[in-house]
């Protein structure tokens, strides 16, 4: 069967999956991003400074953040996405205490519609999981999707809807911390758009390096690897720096920075 097909055979199989309200929790090491769901179309979204917390404490975040947002107070249903195991529980038991029922966690057992090509399928990132199914589902395939986080994560998905893999590099903010840090004479600077590569004091140099040399490493690893892919990827590129980092990108053509929550509504969607 052909993948626009199977694509639109994934989506009616998942219209029969409805909810009220769907709270979609991306637990990362630096942010965690919580969306609200109604359907397709999502009507809440806040981005978190993640941290150790108690799963009471966790609850009580999101509901100051939700209020209002969801009907009757509380939302139908939660998926979850989490890379950060020491976080993971404590999601995941404020989740089931608010909705009345388990998350569905992302990983390669829910993940059934999405075949991983991965030698190992356990050890993928939930969040690439989730990204590779908006990529396919939303925008087409072939896809690279860009995930500009904590690290910058390639995440490559076949013609035929296959995670292929891909490869992960330091993070902006990581590599602008670690100069910042280890480099004496160089002063923090707030990291904005530069206007020009060549530098006129410590600042626009600085600005220019970690951005453009960012941008110079998303278009160096998205050309090696649509050489390896076959047809011609779609490239979107998601995450905290998206937006700063995605416009500089010749290879980029669209910035979604709600890509990795729609991948999770979809997946939960898929449960039947």
């Amino acid at each position: 069967m052909p993948e626009r097909k199977r694509r639109g055979a994934r989506r009616a199989a998942a219209g029969k999956r409805k909810v009220g309200a769907l709270l979609a929790v991306d637990v990362g090491n630096s942010d965690t991003v919580v969306g609200l769901f109604r359907g397709a179309r999502l009507t809440g979204f806040w981005r978190l400074t993640s941290g150790r917390l108690t799963a009471d404490e966790v609850r009580l975040q999101v509901e100051v953040l939700a209020r209002g947002a969801v009907d009757g107070g509380r939302p139908d249903a939660a998926v979850l996405c989490s890379v950060v195991p020491a976080l993971t529980l404590a999601w995941a038991e404020a989740l089931a205490s608010w909705t009345g029922r388990p998350a569905v966690e992302v990983n390669p057992e829910t993940a059934r519609s999405l075949p991983i090509r991965y030698h190992d399928p356990a050890v993928v990132g939930a969040d690439r999981i989730a990204n590779a199914i908006a990529a396919r589902d939303l925008y087409g395939t072939p896809a690279i999707v860009v995930d500009l986080g904590t690290a910058t994560t390639f995440d490559c998905v076949s013609k035929a809807g296959e995670y292929l893999g891909g490869a992960i590099a330091p993070g902006v903010g990581l590599s602008a911390e670690a100069l910042f840090q280890r480099a004496a004479r160089l002063p923090r600077v707030e990291l904005r758009r530069p206007t020009r590569a060549l530098g006129r004091n410590t600042e626009e140099s600085l600005q220019a390096g970690v951005l453009w040399g960012a941008a110079g490493l998303v278009d160096g690893l998205v050309r090696r690897l649509a050489r390896e892919m076959k047809g011609r990827p779609q490239v979107i590129a998601t995450g905290g720096w998206a937006k700063t980092v995605g416009p500089l990108c010749a290879t980029v053509k669209k910035v979604d920075e709600t890509l990795t929550l729609q991948g999770m509504r979809i997946l939960w969607e898929e449960q039947g």
